[in-house]
């Protein structure tokens, strides 16, 4: 069991990683401010601050974990024998797990998404990590973050303003162990302008919860270096170009969906934007088995939100959601 004291300083040391990890590389201007953004944060007024840190000091001891970060579900062995039903029951306290799945030795943590198949559908089309400075923007508690250090990436920044996928990411890098990947609870408004640092960029499930598309394309061109890669992926809607949904209030429940583009709306607001060699490489409509409920995330899911007579609808009766991804460079 860990303290909460170790907690704090083992975030602290891993700053300090990250900070190291900065210097040398375009990040280095940025991680001259860093230290002041993190010391301006705090998640101890969160109504569950408690039980979230609570949560991670009870998990165990770990020596000597090898983690596969190349695999579908991310799988964590090590020698140490576990009480499962106690481990399960611990990390339950950070639910809901909406971004996975996970493997601690023989404890499968079960997520609401199958983030591995959004993987699998972009892995081959997007240019090698390898060696690569990679942000992903949007990046729940860090899943596909792994999945990148995986492919080869020399560092691997998430940024995600919310404090419980950050308590996730937390526990997950409790057993994986000390990597170049890192979690900031940051919304890109908090990243300095004009950036342009990043090799890879990723947005993904994130553009329709933005109010002005534009400015979060060009925000997120901002990050990139020169010839670097935009890779986001969004709902969008079947039609022409220039057609656009707004919803009328929700869109699958949710209450935060600005704009889902056509395909053709979306590459014209990139080109717009100023990118080149724009392309899609992916168009799926999102499954029930894809996206469910499940013991690690037990509220409503995709099933509940869709008309339960037609699923090519929202229960609102919009197009079912659809999505579409595209790679795209900065010039």
């Amino acid at each position: 069991m860990i303290s909460s004291q170790q907690l704090i300083n083992t975030t602290m040391s891993d700053h300090q990683t990250l900070y190291q990890s900065m210097q040398d590389t375009p990040l280095e201007k940025w991680a001259e401010i860093l230290p002041q953004q993190l010391q301006q944060l705090s998640a101890e007024k969160h109504g569950d601050y408690t039980r979230w840190t609570q949560a991670l000091s009870e998990l165990p001891v770990v020596n000597n974990c090898v983690a596969d970060l190349t695999i579908d579900t991310l799988l964590m062995t090590t020698p140490n024998s576990f009480d499962n039903v106690q481990l399960e029951s611990t990390l339950k306290q950070l639910s809901p797990w909406r971004k996975g799945p996970y493997q601690i030795n023989d404890l499968l943590i079960d997520t609401e998404w199958r983030s591995d198949w959004k993987w699998e559908r972009i892995k081959d089309h997007i240019s090698p990590l390898k060696k690569r400075l990679v942000l992903d923007v949007g990046c729940g508690n860090g899943y596909h973050c792994w999945r990148m250090y995986g492919e080869g990436a020399r560092l691997v920044i998430g940024i995600d303003p919310s404090w419980l996928f950050w308590m996730q990411f937390q526990a997950m890098k409790h057993f994986i162990g000390n990597k170049p990947v890192h979690l900031l609870p940051f919304g890109i408004e908090q990243l300095p302008t004009q950036l342009n640092a990043f090799d890879t960029v990723f947005s993904m499930g994130v553009f329709y919860h933005r109010r002005s598309p534009i400015d979060h394309l060009l925000q997120l061109k901002s990050t990139l270096r020169k010839d670097g890669e935009l890779v986001l992926e969004t709902l969008i809607i079947d039609g022409h170009k220039g057609e656009s949904l707004v919803p009328d209030g929700r869109y699958a429940k949710m209450r935060n969906v600005w704009f889902l583009p056509t395909v053709e709306t979306m590459t014209q607001w990139l080109c717009r934007c100023g990118f080149k060699q724009i392309k899609v490489v992916d168009i799926n409509q999102t499954s029930t088995k894809e996206q469910r409920s499940t013991s690690w995330m037990p509220y409503e899911s995709l099933k509940d939100f869709l008309d339960p007579d037609d699923i090519n609808k929202t229960i609102e009766g919009y197009p079912a959601p659809k999505r579409a991804t595209f790679i795209a460079q900065k010039p």
